[in-house]
């Protein structure tokens, strides 16, 4: 018979099912009871759904906003034509790297929930520290603050994971999608909050220019926080089965994870698709202002963002369903097919802002296929029992190698401008088209061959 796990309190009389937290501190031991029905798993999942949607469009909305004027910030500072532009983006994404390994060590011990709020606490005292550093143009506070700012990037990719703890397999890539798509409302009206959110803070209490939006992003990310903490009971995770008894399992370092997930033909792919198309995403996206900028198109950037960011998200259910029912080998071929072709326009764009745009929209769509296509095919790839874990070292290796892309980025723009930037970003996504290839032709001629 199919089982599930209660918490049981050691020192007491009573329980806490699926998760729910107990008022008083206690220690907790597993006990095995009957699962759940298949409906009421169903409409748990739902209500999940529900719950994990709205901390998305809330989360996208700040970082979306924020990291928006980072590198302008960092300009500010060091001079508009420092090369350090990209350490903003880098910061933050590095900070998504490091915390998704801990918040997902969090949730394995203690269920989704517990992670996900901390990873948005932390975001919010982060951003507002990145206020401050930005109101009296501290640098090394800024940064601080980007890398605790990068705990909420941290949460909202773990969020993707979460859809799927209750999902039945046939479906993850859709539950996921939604979870995704979800950050399109966020994410595409966030940057347009910048220019509302900066004047607001000159009028109303006379902040430095680029303070504003930290500020609002504090305060949105703050709602993330209480819509977690409050709203996801019961823990997914929980009900799922999937957190261990602490002490009872020894959980597996990084080099462990990663040595699970390259394992197999459709793990390493899963694995380069995520970190290419993340890496490829951030070195062109984070430079894409500045180089606007330079040309005198600053103005035009916040709406070149937002298109960017619509082609991220917007397309994530079509993208979920492709991956279920084509394959997410496919998935994986086509983004990366897109992500060249965004590529190559982003290096003939020259002056041309209006070549921007499209470059820009199409540079998010394949991200979305490679970050989807690439996380269920991680799932399909590792056993259950491993899936948290290895989520989370995933996780790290693409918002790591996304951060180094970052950082890198505005060194690459700097020394041989921003087409050939550009063009690298081209080499790299065209190394993923061909493994991606060889691979939808090899797994094609397997299943002929059955």
């Amino acid at each position: 018979m199919d089982i599930h796990h209660l918490y049981v309190d050691s020192g007491c009389s009573h329980f806490v099912e699926c998760g729910a937290i107990c008022s008083e501190s206690h220690s907790y031991r597993f006990v095995n009871t009957p699962a759940i029905t298949d409906v009421e798993r169903a409409a748990l999942q739902r209500k999940t759904l529900r719950i994990l949607t709205s901390g998305q469009i809330i989360g996208a909305a700040a970082l979306a906003s924020a990291v928006t004027v980072g590198a302008y910030v960092v300009q500010e500072i060091l001079g508009d034509t420092t090369p350090w532009g990209g350490i903003a983006t880098a910061t933050v994404t590095i900070g998504t790297a490091v915390m998704a390994q801990v918040l997902s060590r969090i949730m394995m011990r203690r269920g989704r929930r517990p992670g996900l709020q901390l990873g948005y606490l932390l975001a919010t005292v982060g951003a507002v520290i990145a206020a401050f550093g930005a109101q009296l143009s501290v640098l090394p506070l800024f940064l601080v603050g980007l890398f605790l700012f990068g705990n909420g990037q941290a949460s909202n990719l773990l969020a993707r994971y979460a859809a799927t703890d209750l999902a039945v397999p046939e479906q993850r890539g859709q539950a996921m999608s939604r979870i995704v798509f979800a950050s399109t409302f966020g994410a595409v009206f966030g940057p347009l909050l910048i220019s509302p959110a900066e004047a607001a803070g000159q009028d109303w209490f006379g902040w430095h220019k680029y303070t504003g939006p930290w500020a609002f992003s504090a305060c949105v990310l703050l709602l993330a926080f209480v819509n977690t903490a409050v709203r996801l009971r019961p823990d997914p995770l929980v009900v799922a089965g999937g957190i261990s008894e602490k002490g009872s399992v020894k959980l597996p370092s990084i080099k462990e994870a990663l040595t699970v997930v390259v394992a197999t033909p459709k793990g390493r792919l899963a694995l380069a698709s995520m970190v290419i198309s993340q890496s490829v995403m951030v070195a062109v996206m984070t430079m894409t202002p500045v180089h606007m900028k330079l040309h005198g198109h600053e103005t035009l950037s916040q709406f070149v963002i937002s298109l960017h960011i619509a082609g991220m998200y917007a397309f994530s259910p079509f993208v979920g369903r492709y991956s279920d029912k084509r394959g997410t080998v496919r998935a994986v071929l086509l983004g990366s097919g897109i992500l060249v072709a965004s590529t190559i326009l982003s290096a003939l764009s020259g002056e041309a802002a209006t070549v921007l745009f499209p470059a820009l929209w199409l540079l998010g769509i394949g991200w979305n296929f490679g970050l989807i296509g690439g996380s269920a095919m991680l799932l399909e790839s590792v056993p259950d029992d491993k899936r948290v874990t290895v989520q989370g070292s995933a996780d790290l290796m693409m918002s790591f190698c996304g951060g180094l892309a970052g950082l890198s980025s505005g060194f690459i723009r700097r020394a041989v401008g921003y087409h050939m930037l550009s063009a690298v970003a081209t080499v790299l996504a065209g190394a993923l088209l061909v493994s991606a290839f060889y691979s939808f032709r090899r797994w094609q001629l397997q299943s002929e061959t059955m």
